[in-house]
């Protein structure tokens, strides 16, 4: 969680801005940082961030053309440092909020440049936590009317918020009874299918995606979405698609769940390894789930289960260019497709140790 003067200082920065640039990571965690933030202060841009993992320097393309006065980053666990030099030669100052574990080069980075304003709550002396970004961006706007937003950002994030049943009160039919986790809410309730929609809207072409944003940006409920009509025939009509596939990916999937380790490889033109896994997850809590999306001989690769942070970095250790890291049962890396067997090897060995 994030200090009162934590919040107070991130207010500033927000209110001081007049043309800010909201950069955010490409899931539904990231989106609504972007969007309870946007609603709060009613101006500024926002731009989707598809590198992985990183937020690298051809995104610094984008601020040239906006010229921003303050870049706010959300939920990104890593940045180019020839994307931080840029920002600091125009003197843009840069507020970067995250839930990651905060790694060697982050530290370097906030020793080496100014104008860099980190928070991160993992990074308190005193109590550590690792809400999400979303989580974090709705207490610091407290709109009590965006509370479906920040739900929305907080289930798909493994979260079940401190203010869920003040959420039910408001809207009890879109709410899920005495949920077991906060993907029991994802997939077995109407909030859920919400959050499900946005999530796949943000795989769709960037006119797209940018109508999306700003219709979302003025949407007043979340009722609003399910709603079928002009504004959102195309977000609807891209759900329809994506899930259609989704589905059987994830069919594909679960017949790999005969061991302890689930272990599932695909290709295509669509990148849904973080989903896959977290429905895998879901359906099997017990299980460690290794799911790999391949496209131009490169892996992404998504990781849940218990006490995978560990596993992960051990795997990647001695594979050449491997990256990897996240959250302590939640995590990705990325390698060359031809390392995937390696890669494989050291997990079942680990598992097995």
């Amino acid at each position: 969680m994030l200090t009162k003067k934590q919040v107070e200082e991130i207010k500033e920065y927000l209110e001081l801005s007049q043309n800010p640039l909201f950069l955010f990571d490409n899931d539904n965690d990231g989106l609504i940082s972007f969007l309870l933030l946007r609603r709060f202060l009613q101006r500024g841009k926002g731009i989707v961030i598809k590198s992985y993992p990183e937020l690298n320097v051809s995104y610094y393309k984008r601020v040239q053309e906006l010229k921003p006065d303050y870049i706010f980053i959300l939920d990104k666990p890593v940045v180019d440092n020839n994307f931080f030099e840029k920002a600091i030669q125009e003197n843009i100052p840069i507020i970067w909020i995250d839930h990651h574990q905060p790694d060697q080069l982050i530290k370097n980075q906030l020793k080496n440049y100014k104008n860099i304003y980190y928070y991160n709550p993992l990074k308190s002396k005193t109590k550590k936590s690792s809400e999400p970004v979303s989580y974090l961006s709705y207490k610091i706007t407290n709109k009590k009317e965006d509370i479906w937003l920040a739900l929305i950002g907080c289930i798909s994030d493994a979260l079940i918020p401190d203010f869920y049943s003040d959420f039910q009160l408001a809207f009890p039919e879109l709410a899920k009874k005495n949920p077991s986790s906060a993907f029991d809410i994802l997939y077995n309730s109407e909030i859920g299918k919400i959050a499900r929609i946005l999530n796949f809207s943000l795989k769709d072409k960037t006119k797209n995606i940018i109508n999306m944003f700003n219709f979302m940006i003025q949407t007043k409920n979340p009722y609003d979405i399910l709603e079928e009509n002009e504004k959102t025939l195309q977000i609807t009509k891209r759900y329809n698609e994506i899930n259609s596939k989704y589905q059987k990916l994830v069919e594909r999937a679960r017949k790999q769940a005969e061991n302890k380790l689930i272990y599932f490889q695909y290709q295509g033109d669509l990148s849904l390894s973080a989903d896959i896994a977290n429905q895998l997850n879901y359906e099997f809590p017990d299980k460690i789930i290794v799911v790999a999306y391949i496209k131009d001989n490169i892996a992404n690769i998504s990781l849940r289960g218990k006490n995978i942070r560990n596993i992960t970095l051990e795997a990647i250790k001695n594979i050449e260019n491997a990256t990897g890291g996240g959250h302590e049962n939640a995590t990705g890396a990325k390698m060359s497709s031809s390392q995937l067997p390696e890669f494989k090897d050291n997990i079942e060995r680990l598992i097995k140790d």
